[in-house]
Formats: C-alpha cells, structure tokens, sequence
C-alpha cells in the first residue's frame, strides 16, 4: 500500500481538507457538498483499514506529528484496540454521509454547506480522538467534535435548539472535569503523553492527587457518553436532531467515549491502579445495572420510536461499561466487542428512522403502520437490526452480550447478568410491539382510510442513496455475528490488557 507510513495522518487530513473545501465551495455551489463529503470519507474509511492491517502485520504504529517526539510532540498511536474502533467511525460515518443526501435536502434545504463542513469536522474530531496519544490533544479534539455536535443538533426544528443548549452545558462540565484531571496529572508528573504517563505514575498511585484526577477524567468522560444518572442530555438532543445528524452521532459519540476511558484506564494508568488501588469496580458494575435497567424502562415509555431508540443508547451504555469494570477477561472483550456491534446495531435502527421520517414526516409508532407491506426491504432491514438488539443469533448483537454474561459468570456479578437478560427480554417486548404495528395494522392513507388489503399498497420504498447503505448495513450485522470468533481471536484478545 502506497505511503503506508503516512496513512496515520492521511484518515484526518481527508476530513479536514473537506470541511475547508466544503465551506468554501459550498457559498457557489451547493451541489458539491456531498460528494466531496462522500469522498472524503472514502478516504478515511480506506485509510483505517490500511491502518488495522498495518497493526495486524507489524504491531503497534507510532506516529510524530512535525517529527518531534514525545512527550514534547504530539504522538497517534495506533494498537489493536483503536486500529479497531478508527474502522467502526470510518464505516458507519460512510454509511451516515451517503444516507444523508435526501434527507438533508428534505429537512435542510437552506443549510446544505454548514451541515456538511459540520458533519466530516465532527467525524475528524471522533478520528482525531481515537488515534491521539497526548492527554490535552484528546480533550482539544473532544471540544471540537463537541462544539460541531452542538452546531448540528442545533439546526433541527422545535425543541432541538434547547436541546443542543442543554447538551452545552452537560457538554462544558464533563469536558471541565476531564481537563482538571488532566492538569492534576500535569502538576505531579509534568507529561501528557499517555504513553510517558503510563511509565511515571506506579510510583505516585498512593497520592491522593493521582486518585483525584482519575476520578474527575471518568466523571467527565461518563458525563459525554450519557452514562446513568449522567445521561439527561442525550434523549432530547438525539430526538430533535436532523435525522441525518442523529444517523452520525448516536452511532459513534457514546461509542468513541467509550474508547476513550478504557483507553484512560489502561493505557494512561494502569490495570492494577484502576482494579486494586482506586478499587471501585463493585460500585461502578453497579451503577451499569442501574443504567441498563433505568435506561430499558424509561424505552418501555416511549411512544416515539426515535426517542426509544436514544434509551436504549442509554441501556447499551451501561453494557459496555458494566463490562469493562467487570475486570476480567471475558467482560472486556465482551465490552470491546459490543463497541463495534452497537455502532452498526445503532446505525441500522437510525437509518430506518431516517427513512421512515423521509416517508412519512414523523418518527411516532403510528407512523409505521403498515410499513412492511409499503416498504418491505426497510422493515427487514429493520427486523436484522432489532434481533440483533435484542440478541437472537446469529446476528453481532448476541456474541458481545455473550461474552458480557460470561465475563458477569467469571467474576460473580449476578446482577449484571441478570439486568442483561432483563434488557434483552425489554428489546424482545420493544421491537415486537413496533413490528406487530408495522406488519398487523394496517397502513392510513392521507384520507385517513385503512387498507386491510395488502395488495392494494404500492410498495413505496426510499431513494437508492437511503436504502443501500441500509441494506449494507443491516447484512453487515449478520455478517460481524459470522465472523465475531474471528475479529476476537485475531484484533481483540490483543487489545485486552495481559494479565487480566
């Protein structure tokens, strides 16, 4: 592969010359915004598998940016874990951009060229995330995935301006906590590199200034990823996004925050700081109960589909960190594992809601009345996708919730695995209840009429551009769910810590 040295660089850069093409051009010509856009993301996502088999032939990459090296320059590093998750962002925000192109003429016909520079700037944001090696780096680009986030929640319509404010603020404190535990870090060590952090913190990890900082970057990261009682930001903002900008980030903002604390965890403290001497595992395994529990209920409320979906966020928020702090080895790959699952599980249910509110001007559950005789190959996208939630094999979603219960078995968290059955039997009853009204009642016409006869509905399908990246998507599903054993045993038991 040509300048297979420098395609650490080349996934962001091709993002971020987009977002200056496309907010330059895009005052002239508006018809240039998404296929700049899509091939830009062409280039990130061939750049992140070249990345991944880089790290699957050679091992980790180190990467200087300007040449200088740590700690003094800023450093990506790339292992199997992030080598993993920078092909996650790459592909669903692919899929997103692709799918966005009827529904951003639909619903923003006016914003066409800030939607866009706002939308590959977020997705260089999620990138630059997770290949940085540099604490501060990480917190520079959190602010600016952050800051396109709130821009692209904001241009929805009726209560999305409100949301994206709140967001601001529950956005602002978690980034405030991770800095103060960023500079607590600087103060007793004077590095910000991860990798210089890991090798000088052993011998300070009985300072209370060391235990502090940790505290207040996990507040803060748990703060941006919506974990449970921290989540009261996310269900309005995802709701009352452009549909389009809800295919983007629900998919990847909790996922990449995930990433980030076991990246902290693990690669900035250590396995044995996080486990015996900060020593709240129990706690914490704890309070993702509480998040999958809380965030299934709270679904079971719901009348809006779109909104239900935004808990279950909530609900799959708590697997994964439930199953890191299980701190074995079965829960965390497990953990890592449901990362990619999520974000394509995610993915799928979005662009069914995108296409259901291209279709029918809404995302309520009596909007899909019908919908499997009218548009046949969506609801069975959609159906991968919920059995896939819910967990029903072969599909991905049933292999991490496996190793999840596993890791709950090995480490004697009864709770845990009994909150994931529990939320997978809320799936069961969610999912069930929105395909009996898509396939049992019948479909409304506009005069209002019920047709009770399938043969008198026009199949009524989305554009190309919507479908296809659905269809791939959902297959991808039962594809990962094929090959799960595969991506385990060759990308992540080399991301699990040794020794745990």
């Amino acid at each position: 592969m040509i300048y297979s040295e420098q395609l650490p660089i080349l996934l962001m850069i091709f993002p971020l010359f987009a977002a200056f093409a496309i907010s330059v051009t895009g005052v002239f010509h508006t018809r240039y915004c998404y296929p700049v856009a899509v091939c830009a993301l062409i280039g990130s996502l061939y750049t992140s598998v070249g990345v991944l088999f880089e790290v699957l032939e050679k091992g980790v990459i180190h990467y200087r940016l300007g040449g200088w090296p740590p700690p003094f320059g800023i450093e990506y590093v790339i292992d199997y874990l992030n080598g993993l998750v920078l092909v996650v962002v790459s592909f669903v925000s692919l899929g997103a951009v692709i799918f966005s192109k009827e529904s951003v003429k639909q619903e923003l016909p006016d914003k066409i060229p800030q939607f866009y520079t706002l939308f590959v700037l977020l997705v260089t944001g999620l990138l630059g995330m997770t290949v940085t090696g540099d604490a501060f780096n990480l917190y520079v680009l959190l602010e600016i995935s952050a800051l396109a986030t709130y821009a692209l929640i904001a241009m929805g319509k009726g209560r999305a301006m409100f949301s994206s404010f709140i967001y601001v603020i529950m956005g602002t404190l978690g980034a405030c906590f991770y800095l103060l535990g960023v500079g607590h870090l600087y103060i007793m060590t004077g590095s910000l590199n991860m990798g210089d952090l890991y090798t000088l913190m052993p011998d300070l990890y009985a300072s209370h200034a060391i235990l502090v900082a940790f505290l207040l970057i996990l507040v803060g990261i748990w703060i941006k990823m919506a974990f449970f009682p921290l989540h009261g930001w996310l269900p309005n903002a995802y709701t009352y996004a452009p549909t389009a900008t809800s295919c983007l980030i629900a998919p990847l903002m909790t996922k990449v925050s995930v990433y980030i604390m076991i990246r902290i965890m693990f690669s900035t403290f250590s396995p044995a700081f996080v486990f015996n001497t900060f020593a709240a595992a129990n706690v914490i395994v704890w309070m993702a109960v509480a998040a999958i529990i809380g965030g299934s209920i709270l679904a079971l409320a719901q009348t809006d589909f779109k909104k239900m979906l935004t808990y279950l966020i909530v609900a799959e928020v708590g697997y994964m960190v439930g199953g890191i702090w299980l701190a074995n080895r079965h829960g965390i790959t497990g953990a890592i594992l449901h990362i990619v699952n999520d974000a394509l599980m995610t993915l799928c249910l979005f662009l069914v809601v995108g296409i259901i509110v291209y279709k029918t001007k809404g995302h309520q559950f009596n909007n899909m009345q019908g919908l499997y005789k009218k548009m046949p190959i969506t609801m069975a996208a959609f159906t991968i996708g919920a059995l896939s939630m819910i967990g029903v094999p072969p599909t991905a979603g049933f292999f991490s919730k496996w190793y999840l219960i596993l890791g709950a078995i090995d480490s004697g968290q009864w709770s845990f695995m009994a909150a994931l059955l529990f939320s997978s039997l809320v799936n069961a009853v969610l999912f069930f209840r929105v395909i009996e009204i898509g396939y049992f009642e019948p479909f409304a016409d506009h005069h209002g009429h019920g047709h009770h006869d399938g043969a008198a509905i026009a199949i009524d399908e989305a554009p190309l551009s919507m479908l296809a990246p659905l269809v791939v998507v959902a297959l991808s599903l039962i594809i990962l769910g094929v090959y799960a054993g595969y991506i385990v045993t060759n990308v992540i038991q080399f991301a699990v810590p040794a020794g745990i």
